[in-house]
């Protein structure tokens, strides 16, 4: 199956069947937690990138906001079962999300959403960045851009690649580099970046984009191979892994981040309040010390420019998911 008939297969049936799969575990949180609680409710699976980051945060995050956090991971549409439990959400500031520019690329590729992006959000603070690296099974006979390129040429629609889901930053940073090399494979969209990793290991699918800290420890077994990172530069937290800009493809960069939003119609000063801990919180020595562990780059911006950030960064991928066949249907 094409990209382009798997996008079109992303109806809305399957979109309202996943926001009211999201709606029905409220009560039940509600329950556990109360209302002395902050819950994270991350539209990722855990495993990934956003996943790492905000458990590794959590403890500063509870210190700083003065309450219990946690985290609950509602994977599902590629994002957009978490997404809609998010916007659902009463604006209180106690529902918040830890996002990646997934959420600035889904209107460009998914036609029916089930809530308005970013209309009806309210966009804290973009954290940070998080580097992306191409990975392969470590059983595939290639080693780096140059052999892996060729290797896909000589196999066209043979290789299979997959991602955490349809549209996401991981699925939109593999049909570049597919774009950019000249070359084809055949996408297998997974529910999260967990299961991706665990069938990219067993070597059901042959490679995948993925953001550093979900396959570093993998990286460092064996049990996967690099084939480059993404990003301008190499990454200090895997300082052996080249970029693509040096391997021969200057055109191909992609560059994740990660945000804190809340739910449409936040005040002023709940917005303060969370951005307050956010700064706190990331500001925290051992938070810092394992961000940088994790390749993670700490650039804490305001709601204002987060804001803005947003608006920019939806008509940027926009013409980046158009350029590689991405549009929705």
């Amino acid at each position: 199956m094409t990209t382009r008939s798997l996008l079109s297969s992303f109806t809305r049936r399957t979109l309202l069947a996943a926001a009211t799969a999201a709606s029905l575990t409220l009560p039940a949180l509600a329950q556990q937690v109360g209302d002395k609680a902050v819950r994270f409710v991350l539209p990722n699976a855990t495993g990934s990138g956003v996943d790492a980051i905000t458990r590794t945060a959590q403890p500063a995050l509870s210190k700083a906001l003065g309450m219990p956090v946690v985290v609950e991971n509602q994977p599902g549409a590629g994002g957009v079962v978490g997404l809609t439990t998010l916007a659902r959400s009463a604006p209180d500031g106690l529902t918040l999300s830890v996002v990646s520019n997934n959420v600035v690329i889904f209107p460009s590729v998914i036609k029916q959403l089930p809530f308005d992006m970013p209309g009806d959000f309210t966009p804290i603070a973009i954290v940070g960045q998080t580097p992306v690296v191409l990975v392969a099974n470590a059983k595939v006979p290639a080693a780096n851009s140059k052999d892996f390129v060729a290797l896909l040429k000589s196999k066209p629609d043979q290789l299979n690649y997959a991602s955490g889901g349809i549209g996401t930053i991981l699925h939109l940073a593999t049909a570049m580099f597919l774009d950019e090399a000249g070359a084809s494979a055949k996408h297998i969209p997974y529910k999260g970046v967990g299961p991706m990793v665990t069938d990219l290991i067993g070597g059901q699918v042959e490679f995948a984009t993925a953001a550093l800290p979900s396959v570093q420890a993998h990286l460092k077994s064996g049990a996967l191979k690099a084939i480059g990172m993404t990003t301008r530069q190499r990454s200090p937290a895997a300082p052996d892994i080249p970029t693509f800009v040096e391997q021969g493809l200057p055109g191909y960069v992609v560059e994740a981040w990660f945000a804190v939003i809340g739910p449409k119609g936040m005040s002023a000063a709940d917005v303060k309040r969370v951005h307050d801990a956010v700064v706190a919180a990331f500001a925290d020595p051992a938070v810092k010390e394992m961000m940088a562990k994790q390749g993670n780059t700490i650039n804490i911006s305001t709601p204002e420019q987060a804001a803005a950030a947003f608006r920019s960064e939806m008509q940027k991928y926009a013409g980046l998911a158009k350029k590689v066949g991405l549009e929705a249907k």
